[in-house]
Order: structure tokens, then sequence, then C-alpha cells
């Protein structure tokens, strides 16, 4: 079994920062890339940002300059910096990832969703 728990969502006023982690625990091989994905109200889940088991990252438009994706794979732990927050991050973040288990056998996993919400 794997489980991936996230913290750091919260209320901030717009301008202010946040940072959300995400921890990956079970019977893990490998987790090869991770990344967050957000969904606001009415609204579809979109990718924010993804890094890979590397240090290779992609970032959504609205987050480029002012979020930063970073792991620390000896934690198997992912990381959302958010900077600059404004009324438009407010949404339920998910923390996401590809693990290879140690059956071999790949999965995508999702973690529970945090709130985040900027007030104005």
């Amino acid at each position: 079994q794997v489980q991936l728990v996230e913290s750091g969502g919260g209320l901030v006023q717009a301008g202010g920062s946040l940072r959300l982690s995400c921890e990956i625990s079970g019977s893990i091989f490998k987790i090869n890339a991770m990344g967050w994905y957000r969904q606001a109200p009415g609204k579809q889940r979109e990718l924010v940002a993804a890094i890979t088991d590397g240090t290779n990252t992609n970032y959504a438009e609205s987050a480029k300059g002012r979020f930063t994706i970073s792991r620390d794979n000896a934690k198997n732990t992912v990381y959302l910096q958010m900077n600059s927050l404004n009324t438009e991050d407010t949404a339920v973040y998910y923390c996401n990832a590809n693990v290879i288990k140690l059956n071999m056998v790949w999965r995508e996993y999702w973690g529970q969703g945090t709130q985040v919400t900027v007030s104005s």
C-alpha cells in the first residue's frame, strides 16, 4: 500500500506565501515524476507544477515566477513553495506521484487534497 499525506494548506492574505508538503510512504521501490495539481470550485483539476525523478521541472503559466516545486528523495517528499499568492490561487491542491512499487508494478497515486484559501 502507498499513501500520500499532504500538509501546509490554509488561509493566507493576498501577497502572502505558503509551503505545501506531500510525504509518500509505503511499499515503494522508486518514485518517478511527482507533481501538484489544483481544483477550484466549478473548474477542472489542473497541473500547477511537476518535477521528474531528477531535477527537471514544469510549471503552469500562472505559477511561473511565483511557485517553486522541489523534492527530497531521501524523505520521499515533494514540496510546493507558493509566493505572491492571489485570490485566483484559491483551490484544493492535490499531490500526485508516479510510483513503482516493490512488486515492480507502476501506478499513479493522489493525495487527499489540502485547501488553500487566499483572501483579498
